[in-house]
Protein backbone atom coordinates (compact mmCIF):
# COMPACT_ATOMS: atom_id res chain seq x y z
CA UNK A 1 0.00 0.00 0.00
CA UNK A 2 1.45 3.10 -0.91
CA UNK A 3 2.10 5.90 1.27
CA UNK A 4 2.68 9.56 0.23
CA UNK A 5 4.88 12.03 1.13
CA UNK A 6 3.46 15.63 0.59
CA UNK A 7 5.64 19.23 0.34
CA UNK A 8 5.76 22.81 -1.27
CA UNK A 9 2.93 24.34 0.56
CA UNK A 10 3.97 28.02 1.92
CA UNK A 11 2.74 31.17 2.18
CA UNK A 12 2.67 33.64 -1.29
CA UNK A 13 1.22 36.83 -2.49
CA UNK A 14 -1.70 37.10 -4.88
CA UNK A 15 -0.30 36.24 -8.08
CA UNK A 16 2.77 34.28 -7.74
CA UNK A 17 3.93 30.58 -7.24
CA UNK A 18 3.88 27.72 -5.70
CA UNK A 19 4.54 24.05 -6.52
CA UNK A 20 3.50 21.02 -4.70
CA UNK A 21 5.29 17.61 -5.11
CA UNK A 22 3.80 14.24 -3.56
CA UNK A 23 5.65 10.68 -3.82
CA UNK A 24 5.03 7.56 -2.78
CA UNK A 25 6.80 4.90 -1.10
CA UNK A 26 6.60 2.33 -4.11
CA UNK A 27 6.97 2.12 -7.16
CA UNK A 28 3.33 2.97 -8.25
CA UNK A 29 2.79 -0.07 -10.26
CA UNK A 30 -0.12 -0.59 -8.53
CA UNK A 31 -1.51 3.27 -9.09
CA UNK A 32 -4.33 3.57 -11.58
CA UNK A 33 -4.47 7.68 -10.60
CA UNK A 34 -3.24 10.27 -8.67
CA UNK A 35 -4.31 13.98 -8.01
CA UNK A 36 -5.08 16.92 -6.03
CA UNK A 37 -8.25 18.09 -3.41
CA UNK A 38 -8.28 21.04 -1.24
CA UNK A 39 -9.96 21.91 2.05
CA UNK A 40 -10.89 25.13 3.56
CA UNK A 41 -12.18 25.09 7.13
CA UNK A 42 -15.98 25.40 7.68
CA UNK A 43 -16.31 23.18 4.01
CA UNK A 44 -16.20 20.16 2.28
CA UNK A 45 -12.73 19.15 0.63
CA UNK A 46 -12.91 19.77 -3.37
CA UNK A 47 -11.45 18.31 -5.75
CA UNK A 48 -8.62 20.54 -7.93
CA UNK A 49 -7.16 18.39 -10.39
CA UNK A 50 -6.10 14.67 -11.56
CA UNK A 51 -4.06 12.72 -13.97
CA UNK A 52 -4.77 8.78 -15.29
CA UNK A 53 -1.32 6.36 -15.85
CA UNK A 54 -2.72 7.00 -19.78
CA UNK A 55 -1.86 10.94 -18.98
CA UNK A 56 -5.69 11.92 -19.31
CA UNK A 57 -6.12 14.84 -16.41
CA UNK A 58 -9.13 16.58 -15.26
CA UNK A 59 -9.24 19.72 -13.42
CA UNK A 60 -11.92 22.25 -11.88
CA UNK A 61 -13.42 25.15 -13.54
CA UNK A 62 -11.47 28.15 -11.19
CA UNK A 63 -8.01 26.59 -11.58
CA UNK A 64 -8.36 25.63 -15.68
CA UNK A 65 -5.39 27.86 -16.57
CA UNK A 66 -3.85 28.48 -13.83
CA UNK A 67 -2.89 25.25 -12.23
CA UNK A 68 -0.80 22.17 -14.34
CA UNK A 69 -0.77 18.45 -13.11
CA UNK A 70 2.38 16.47 -13.93
CA UNK A 71 4.05 13.41 -13.59
CA UNK A 72 7.81 13.20 -13.55
CA UNK A 73 9.30 9.43 -14.71
CA UNK A 74 7.60 7.56 -12.55
CA UNK A 75 3.86 6.76 -11.35
CA UNK A 76 4.00 7.35 -7.99
CA UNK A 77 5.23 11.03 -8.50
CA UNK A 78 2.94 14.08 -9.26
CA UNK A 79 3.35 17.28 -8.99
CA UNK A 80 0.74 20.69 -9.10
CA UNK A 81 2.25 23.67 -10.93
CA UNK A 82 0.40 26.80 -9.57
CA UNK A 83 0.49 30.33 -11.17
CA UNK A 84 -1.35 33.64 -10.59
CA UNK A 85 -2.34 32.21 -7.58
CA UNK A 86 -5.69 33.87 -5.73
CA UNK A 87 -6.18 34.66 -2.16
CA UNK A 88 -9.50 31.96 -2.37
CA UNK A 89 -6.97 29.36 -3.58
CA UNK A 90 -6.46 29.47 0.39
CA UNK A 91 -6.17 26.23 1.18
CA UNK A 92 -4.97 22.95 2.89
CA UNK A 93 -4.12 20.86 -0.44
CA UNK A 94 -4.37 16.52 0.16
CA UNK A 95 -2.47 14.34 -2.61
CA UNK A 96 -4.16 10.97 -3.44
CA UNK A 97 -3.46 7.78 -5.06
CA UNK A 98 -5.86 5.72 -6.11
CA UNK A 99 -4.86 1.93 -6.44
CA UNK A 100 -7.00 -1.24 -7.65
CA UNK A 101 -8.20 -2.46 -4.19
CA UNK A 102 -7.79 1.34 -2.03
CA UNK A 103 -7.60 5.04 -1.83
CA UNK A 104 -4.83 6.60 -0.30
CA UNK A 105 -4.42 10.15 0.85
CA UNK A 106 -1.42 12.62 2.25
CA UNK A 107 -1.56 14.14 5.29
CA UNK A 108 -1.83 17.76 3.18
CA UNK A 109 -0.21 21.01 2.78
CA UNK A 110 -0.93 24.36 3.66
CA UNK A 111 -0.88 26.65 0.91
CA UNK A 112 -1.55 30.28 1.80
CA UNK A 113 -2.46 33.51 -0.33
CA UNK A 114 -1.74 36.61 0.98
CA UNK A 115 -4.30 40.16 -0.45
Amino acid sequence: QVQLAESGGGVVQAGGSLELSCVGSTSGRSITAMGWYRQVPGKQREFVASITTGGITNYRDSVKGRFTISRRGAKNTVFLQMDSLKPEDTAVYYCYAREITSNNWGQGTQVTVSS
